[in-house]
C-alpha cells in the first residue's frame, strides 16, 4: 500500500465519508474540500419539475449528474416519494447510492454497469439510447454549468428535454485546519496523493494556490478529462481510477480492479 496520504477534495460531507471509507480499507486520507455545495437557487422551479414528473404518464426520465444533484433535488422538492411511472438515471455509483438513500426503487434506476470502464454521460447513454424517445419528457438535474452532451443526444432522439438546477457549486471557504493542510501539501508535494473527481476542483485548487509547482505531486482522477486537467496544472504523475474508495485502495496497492 502506498504510504502517502490521500487528499480527498470532494465537497465537505462527501469528502468526510470518503476519508472514513478509505481508513476502513487501510488507506491514510484527509479531507480537503475544493468545492462548496449550496442549495438550489430556485427551489420553486425544482418543485415544479417534480410536479410535472409526477403528473406524467409517459415514463419520464430524470438524469442526475451527481449525488449532490440527487440530494438537492429531493430537498428542494420537499423530499417527496418517487413517482412509480418515473425513471431515474445516474452517471455513476455515487448517484445510484444517493437515489437509493432517497427511496427510489432499484427497478426504476438506470446507470452504467458497476464494472463500466467509465462513469459519465457517454456510458449512461449507451444504456438508454435505444429507448423510445419521441415526445418523452426528460429532465437533466444538475448544478450550475456542466456538459450539455447528454441533453443534445436526448433532443436529437426526439425527447422533450428540460434542465433543472437542484444545487449550486462554488469556490470553497477553507477552515483554518483545511488551509493548514493545503499549506502542508504545498510544502511537501511528494507526501500526498490528490484524488480528483472534478475538473472544477482542480481549477479551484489553482486559484487557491496560484503559481504552485505540482511536478512532484501525484494525482488520481476519476475520468480522462479530469486527468488531462491535472496534467495541465502541472502534476507529473497522474493516474485514472474508478470513483470509489475501494478502487482507490486497490490502485494504491497496485491491484487492478475492474
Amino acid at each position: 500500500m502506498d504510504a502517502r496520504t490521500v487528499l480527498v477534495v470532494r465537497p465537505r460531507a462527501q469528502a468526510v465519508d470518503w476519508v472514513a471509507a478509505l481508513a476502513a480499507l487501510g488507506v491514510a486520507a484527509r479531507a480537503l474540500p475544493l468545492i462548496a455545495i449550496q442549495p438550489a437557487p430556485d427551489a420553486a422551479s425544482v418543485a415544479q419539475a417534480f410536479a410535472a414528473v409526477a403528473a406524467s404518464t409517459a415514463q419520464p426520465l430524470l438524469v442526475f449528474v451527481s449525488p449532490n444533484a440527487v440530494h438537492g433535488f429531493f430537498e428542494a422538492a420537499g423530499a417527496p416519494a418517487w413517482p412509480r411511472e418515473a425513471w431515474a438515471a445516474a452517471t455513476g455509483p455515487g448517484s445510484v447510492a444517493a437515489l437509493r438513500e432517497r427511496g427510489v426503487p432499484d427497478d426504476r434506476i438506470v446507470a452504467p454497469d458497476a464494472a463500466a470502464a467509465q462513469f459519465d454521460s457517454e456510458a449512461l447513454w449507451s444504456r438508454i439510447a435505444a429507448w423510445p424517445w419521441a415526445g418523452r419528457p426528460a429532465w437533466i438535474v444538475r448544478g450550475n454549468g456542466g456538459r450539455d452532451w447528454l441533453a443534445e443526444q436526448l433532443r436529437a432522439a426526439g425527447a422533450e428535454v428540460h434542465v433543472v438546477q437542484s444545487y449550486a457549486r462554488a469556490a470553497p471557504s477553507l477552515t483554518a485546519d483545511e488551509r493548514a493542510l493545503l499549506d502542508a501539501a504545498l510544502a511537501e508535494p511528494a507526501r500526498w496523493i490528490w484524488m480528483f473527481s472534478s475538473s472544477e476542483a482542480i481549477a479551484n485548487l489553482e486559484a487557491l494556490a496560484p503559481g504552485a509547482v505540482w511536478q512532484a505531486g501525484r494525482a488520481l482522477a476519476s475520468h480522462p478529462r479530469i486527468a488531462e486537467r491535472a496534467r495541465a496544472l502541472g502534476f507529473g504523475d497522474v493516474g485514472i481510477v474508478a470513483p470509489s474508495p475501494a478502487a482507490v485502495a486497490a490502485a494504491l496497492a497496485g491491484t487492478p480492479r475492474g
